[in-house]
């Protein structure tokens, strides 16, 4: 078998379907990478390994300079990557930019991971990049990356990070609660990202009387996937005793006077500045969560 004539067939046909059919073009390309890294594996198993170096030399002149020794070696990952895995639904998700952000990684639950999220999300390359970057795996709970590497159910608190990063944009020393929940307001969208899928945002100060007094709920949150209130208390302190009282006590309320019958039972999370593992040992309330942030300038 003549591997060489065939990966530069393959790599002309896909230029000229690029320049053709540009709707298809990145499930098109995905694919045939997919083909040349099993045709380069198969070479490499007959010839050994110095036939990566051979072709790209002869195909930076004979196809473009894009495909130079580099650019194989990726394709070649790329196929020992998934060889167990079908090939079109890889092709029809993700574009070859996607996986070449995933080609470094090791752990095959990982990468599994950051493919799901760029389907469910849409992810574009730039966003993928960005999450890669924050370490948002590594920041999953090991109870729920083992849930997922399983396939088992998730929870609505699975997707909690920790830490949560909050963006600093003042780059304050030192921030108070009133002040990180002002920088956590400017930037929503990605605080919700933070905590997880189908969260929602529904007022911050909500206003609620207990009693013959009112009390103000930092944050109130919705999940929709999970169909639950969530309750949100910063605290810019190591997490207290204290603290776990008042949250009970705001999600008792939202059950009691806002959750509808068809409604599932309220969360709390408390987001802390630093843990405290033996406070969370002896909290016998399964809906309360706890969690760190850190601020990123």
């Amino acid at each position: 078998m003549n591997y060489y004539s065939e990966i530069k067939q393959k790599l002309i046909d896909n230029e000229i379907y690029i320049k053709v059919k540009d709707y298809l073009k990145e499930r098109n390309t995905v694919i045939t990478y997919y083909e040349i890294g099993r045709l380069l594996h198969e070479a490499g198993s007959k010839y050994g390994e110095s036939i990566i170096e051979k072709y790209s030399k002869k195909l930076v002149l004979e196809v473009g300079k894009k495909y130079n020794r580099r650019t194989l070696f990726r394709m070649r990952q790329f196929y020992r990557m998934f060889s167990n895995e079908k090939v079109s639904p890889l092709g029809t998700q993700l574009t070859w930019s996607h996986y070449r952000q995933l080609l470094s990684m090791k752990d095959v639950n990982e990468i599994q991971y950051y493919i799901n999220q760029c389907i469910k999300l849409n992810l574009s390359t730039r966003e993928l990049e960005e999450k890669i970057k924050n370490r948002e795996y590594e920041r999953l709970d090991i109870k729920t990356r083992e849930r997922l590497a399983k396939k088992e159910e998730t929870r609505v608190s699975d997707f909690i990070k920790k830490p949560i990063i909050i963006n600093n944009s003042y780059n304050y020393e030192y921030v108070s609660e009133r002040i990180l929940k002002q920088l956590i307001l400017e930037d929503m969208d990605i605080f919700l990202r933070e905590l997880g899928e189908g969260f929602c945002y529904i007022r911050n100060e909500y206003k609620i009387k207990i009693g013959d007094r009112f009390n103000y709920i930092d944050l109130l949150l919705y999940n929709i996937k999970y169909k639950c209130y969530v309750v949100i208390e910063l605290k810019v302190t190591e997490l207290k005793s204290e603290y776990i009282g008042q949250i009970q006590k705001y999600m008792n309320y939202i059950d009691k006077e806002v959750k509808t019958i068809d409604e599932n039972t309220t969360i709390g999370i408390i987001i802390v500045r630093k843990e405290n593992k033996y406070v969370m040992e002896y909290c016998s309330d399964e809906r309360i969560f706890e969690t760190t942030y850190v601020l990123k300038t």
